[in-house]
């Protein structure tokens, strides 16, 4: 069962993972709307009415508990500016499953912030929604992504091939998860 409510901001060394707001929109455009950082993604670079769709969904999702879609923004925290986001989505139920994803401004990447706001929502899933597994995908060239997966613990678990036209061309992508008894409640 998940908690009767989510306690949200969660508060990291340099980051703020918080629900996003409508006048986050600019900030979000700016990295969704970036080439190389939507380059391994199934969505992007996103029009400026993609992002205000984004925006509007993701706020809409904020209404509803238990959210099946958890997608939260990673504020930097000295300058208040979102810089990224990070999301768990229900994949199972039954088995108490859910996939992570994250995405940030290029101008950030190499500083290990994915990997600190990752470990963050590692701890929520299994600390406080009391998760069994917590997967993550990524194209297979995308070493950033996959590193990040690595660091946190997660475990390579498998490669598929061709599994996703993204952008009218096939891609490969690699499968990591980590379970619950595997996880260490200490960041990396």
């Amino acid at each position: 069962m998940p908690p009767a409510e989510l306690r949200l901001p969660i508060e990291t060394e340099r980051l703020r993972l918080r629900d996003f707001r409508l006048e986050d929109a600019p900030a979000v455009h700016a990295y969704g709307s970036d080439p190389e950082v939507t380059r391994y993604l199934p969505w992007g670079p996103n029009s400026p009415e993609e992002t205000a769709a984004f925006i509007a969904r993701v706020l809409e999702q904020q209404a509803t508990w238990p959210r099946l879609n958890l997608g939260l923004a990673i504020e930097h925290r000295a300058s208040g500016v979102v810089v990224g986001s990070i999301a768990l989505h229900l994949r199972d139920i039954p088995h108490r499953t859910l996939e992570m994803g994250y995405c940030l401004r290029r101008d950030l990447w190499g500083q290990g912030l994915v990997t600190e706001a990752g470990w963050a929502l590692l701890r929520l899933g299994f600390e406080d929604l009391g998760l069994h597994r917590i997967t993550a995908t990524c194209d297979v060239r995308n070493t950033g992504s996959y590193r990040v997966m690595e660091k946190l613990g997660l475990r390579r678990e498998g490669e598929m091939r061709k599994d996703r036209q993204v952008r009218g061309v096939w891609r490969d992508t690699y499968l990591y998860a980590i379970l619950a008894e595997s996880w260490r409640p200490s960041p990396p």
